[in-house]
């Protein structure tokens, strides 16, 4: 879309969601690197509370489009709002539309229809709140990307974040946390497995007292990613996950990593159903929209995610290349409403 004025308002009706929202025309944002996720991520993060808590967590959440600045919600009298006729819940990863202000972020994500928002830290989670947003997965800073599970160095840092604001998601519904498998630093596979399975196990009882779900992502470790990475493969993190075997401890399938890292991406989330707690997109190649210009088959996904009973989030996590970003989220969201 093209505006005349760069300052001026720009009206967009969204036909496919059915409403009309106004929007400063915003500048192009540039595609990064996931060495850009891994900055944003430190700066940005994740956690709130909303409108759909997964199967079988206790706490309960605001309904759609509610809106308190209650810091806790009160489990007993708040309904749970059942979820959507078409399967997978969507949500939207913070870092990658980081040059909107948070709050007005917030405000245009409800206002198109989303329930939730991806990877905020723990200080951001009211804000999400206050426009009646689930946090789908909150960061909360067990860790690094390159500072996690393998390392037993870094297990007290993991377990003291988890000790100390797991309580307070399951308070503000947040339904996942995250954390990695961080970086081989030269380290083979056995140990680092040992090392991951040995932290998750002190952790998975603290999750598990809240109903809170640990999530471990799988990242590609290729040039232009995260190189380095040691948990970038489907059987590593399913060894780890497997044998840990709490139902609170899961992967974050990242359809856009693994994608690169090994393809055969309908085959794998289906036979590793049990074990998947979350997933992101992303287009391949270049992270940008998962449009026609991309390789994926994004609708032939979430019909296949939705065909494996999964009853959790789907967080979009591209950066647009459009100068319309917000444009960009709602075409994804339209495109995998299946």
């Amino acid at each position: 879309m093209t505006h005349s004025n760069p300052c001026e308002p720009v009206s967009n009706t969204w036909p496919l969601l059915g409403f009309e929202y106004v929007t400063p025309h915003l500048a192009k944002i540039q595609v990064m690197s996931d060495v850009s996720r891994r900055d944003a991520l430190r700066r940005v993060g994740a956690a709130s509370l909303g409108i759909f808590v997964p199967s079988g967590t206790k706490k309960a959440t605001l309904a759609l489009g509610q809106s308190t600045n209650a810091r806790h919600i009160d489990r007993e009298t708040t309904a749970v709002a059942p979820n959507p006729p078409n399967g997978v819940k969507q949500s939207v990863a913070r870092w990658c539309f980081e040059d909107i202000p948070l709050g007005k972020f917030c405000a245009e994500v409800a206002t198109m229809g989303l329930p939730a928002i991806d990877l905020l830290k723990v200080d951001e989670w009211a804000v999400a709140h206050d426009q009646g947003l689930v946090v789908s997965c909150g960061d909360v800073e067990a860790g690094t990307i390159e500072d996690g599970l393998n390392e037993p160095g870094n297990h007290s840092t993991i377990i003291r974040a988890f000790e100390r604001h797991i309580p307070r998601a399951a308070e503000d519904g947040v339904p996942n946390v995250i954390c990695f498998f961080g970086n081989r630093r030269g380290m083979s596979d056995t140990p680092a497995i040992e090392n991951s399975i040995a932290c998750l196990r002190e952790c998975a009882p603290i999750a598990e007292a809240e109903e809170v779900t640990i999530l471990v992502e799988a990242l590609n470790s290729k040039p232009g990613g995260h190189v380095d990475y040691i948990g970038d493969t489907m059987s590593y993190a399913l060894e780890i996950i497997r044998a840990v075997n709490s139902p609170r401890v899961k992967i974050l399938y990242d359809i856009y990593h693994m994608q690169i890292m090994e393809g055969d991406i309908i085959r794998t989330l289906s036979e590793a159903r049990d074990w998947i707690g979350h997933y992101h997109t992303g287009g391949v190649p270049g992270r940008a929209e998962i449009d026609e210009t991309q390789e994926l088959n994004y609708p032939r996904i979430v019909q296949a995610i939705n065909q494996t009973g999964f009853d959790g989030f789907m967080a979009h996590e591209f950066i647009p290349r459009s100068s319309d970003p917000l444009r960009s989220l709602h075409d994804a969201v339209a495109l995998c409403t299946i």
